[in-house]
């Protein structure tokens, strides 16, 4: 009885183990299937096989145009840096040949806009470490990007943090007005953002202008289940209390203790946009 109780034990450790050690994908790279996307990651491969060291068929560019045929998820998921993503199986054309092969999804958009005749793409193109100084030590942050492409042709691009894994749930990608700035055509805003309370979302507008992007200082949003939340919003010259040739950023903390007392903070600060460049007031 105590060796069938013990092998029981093992095979329930062994099981829990397993659980933990399993990787999930993250939410963002979940891609639909029969739905159309574009490639962010420049020279992708593409591979015979749902496997990185499967045979390459073939490379993609970025803003080639795929078609998602189907997720792989009797694979393992793979996991480079913070970022894990499936594999999944494509088909696209290349001039008059139609052809199918296996990606990573890390290497898909994850939204992308078109507009008076550019496209923009919205990735994460990889993990760095970054040195924390109040900590004396590094911490691993995952990199996002905003590429123009006219074509083939990449014209600009612009990159900004998004934390760590458990902050890429979702993603969100607008082309939005020119907010009243001088010389800027229009204003991208690319929103990834965790599900869970505490974990922080990441604002970043990207104004446009001359064939240019130009990325603002970066906007970080945190609630934690009415206790705490700590909020940070661009006011431009087109919003209310808005500011002319200049956005203002405004900060708000707001914290809840045992006995329901709320504390706030906020504080603000002003940008000066000359037409080309912004400085702080």
């Amino acid at each position: 009885m105590k060796t069938l109780l013990t092998a029981w034990c093992l095979l329930m450790l062994q099981f829990f183990t397993a659980q933990e050690n399993e990787i999930y994908a993250d939410g963002i790279f979940g891609f639909e299937q029969n739905k159309t996307q574009k490639i962010f990651t420049n020279w992708t491969r593409v591979r015979k096989e749902p496997d990185a060291n499967s045979p390459i068929l073939d490379s993609l560019q970025s803003n080639q145009t795929i078609m998602v045929l189907n997720k792989e998820e009797t694979v393992p998921v793979l996991q480079l840096g913070e970022r894990k993503a499936n594999w999944y199986k494509i088909s696209y054309q290349k001039g008059d040949v139609a052809s199918e092969g296996y990606v990573w999804g890390g290497n898909l958009c994850v939204g992308y806009r078109n507009k008076n005749g550019y496209d923009f793409l919205l990735g994460l193109s990889k993990t760095i470490s970054k040195k924390i100084k109040e900590l004396n030590s590094f911490e691993k942050q995952n990199i996002a990007g905003i590429k123009v492409m006219e074509g083939n042709n990449l014209i600009d691009e612009v990159y900004f943090d998004t934390g760590k894994g458990e902050e890429l749930s979702s993603a969100a990608f607008n082309i939005e007005s020119n907010h009243k700035l001088q010389n800027v055509e229009f204003t991208l805003k690319a929103m990834i953002s965790g599900e869970a309370c505490g974990i922080a979302g990441y604002d970043q507008y990207v104004l446009f202008k001359d064939k240019k992007l130009v990325a603002l200082p970066q906007l970080m949003n945190v609630g934690d289940a009415g206790v705490y939340y700590h909020s940070e919003v661009y006011v431009f010259p087109n919003d209310k209390g808005g500011i002319h040739d200049a956005f203002v950023f405004k900060m708000e903390d707001v914290e809840v203790d045992e006995k329901e007392k709320e504390t706030k903070k906020s504080s603000s600060k002003t940008y000066l946009w000359n037409g080309n460049s912004y400085q702080l007031k």
